[in-house]
């Protein structure tokens, strides 16, 4: 009998049936375990031509399995790389990029300086800490006034938008002059700031959906008016006809 058609013993099925827990863990589990047999194979051939072939090929089935990705720039360099990556650097082949060393792949990005920033009045926010920073650097003259006054009716907004009483421009002032360092001072200034009501206003605008939903319903009200009126003429006197003598 042919060997392939001998029956086996259940006990060496068993025997020989892989479980998960037991198998080499995926490098890349994206292109899934096949690919990574694929690979295992290749790195175990000893003739340098087949071996080449073999990373060739490989390299088309791993682009196949992400078409989305083949318009983006370097994706051949990438299918190299991850190629590499997943023998874990065994693989001898001939590559036409650079190929990468363990050691790059285990560098770790430098640790992010988030800025550290405890302002006393938090409800101003850090950008009007920073435009007061600018404003403190400008010349004497129009426009750095006009700059300050801007700063301030913010300042009161923001103010207004966390604490829902009315506050004086007072207030404010001292919060801008003790902000800015003492540079700006206009507790003795006879400006004013904008009221409240104009700094919370909100301009409520039509939106297209309102506009044109509005329009239907006018007509329907006119078809509505119409048939009323028709309805009023059919239950009222019928006009009787008349004939005009002068007609010939």
């Amino acid at each position: 009998m042919i060997e392939k058609y001998k029956r086996e013993a259940a006990s060496d099925v068993v025997y020989n049936l892989e479980y998960n827990s037991e198998r080499q863990r995926l490098i890349i589990p994206e292109y899934g375990r096949h690919l990574q047999k694929l690979i295992d194979q290749a790195t175990a051939i000893e003739d340098d031509e087949t071996r080449n072939k073999a990373a060739k090929y490989i390299i088309q089935v791993m682009g196949s399995l992400n078409p989305h990705l083949r318009d983006v720039p370097d994706f051949q360099h990438k299918l190299w790389d991850q190629l590499f990556i997943m023998s874990d650097f065994k693989l001898n082949v001939e590559s036409p990029y650079p190929i990468p060393s363990r050691d790059v792949l285990q560098l770790k990005p430098e640790i992010l300086q988030y800025p550290q920033n405890f302002p006393k009045y938090r409800f101003y926010g850090n950008n009007i800490k920073y435009m007061i920073d600018v404003a403190n650097k400008w010349e004497e003259g129009e426009m750095k006034t006009a700059l300050v006054m801007v700063i301030a009716n913010h300042m009161k907004k923001s103010f207004l938008s966390w604490n829902k009483d009315t506050v004086k421009d007072d207030v404010i002032f001292e919060h801008l002059y003790e902000l800015s360092g003492g540079k700006i001072n206009l507790l003795h200034s006879t400006e004013e700031l904008l009221n409240t009501t104009d700094l919370m206003r909100t301009n409520k605008r039509m939106s297209n959906k309102t506009a044109s939903g509005a329009q239907p319903k006018i007509q329907n009200n006119n078809k509505n008016n119409n048939n009323n009126n028709n309805n009023n003429n059919k239950g009222g006197q019928k006009k009787t006809f008349q004939k005009n003598n002068n007609q010939k």
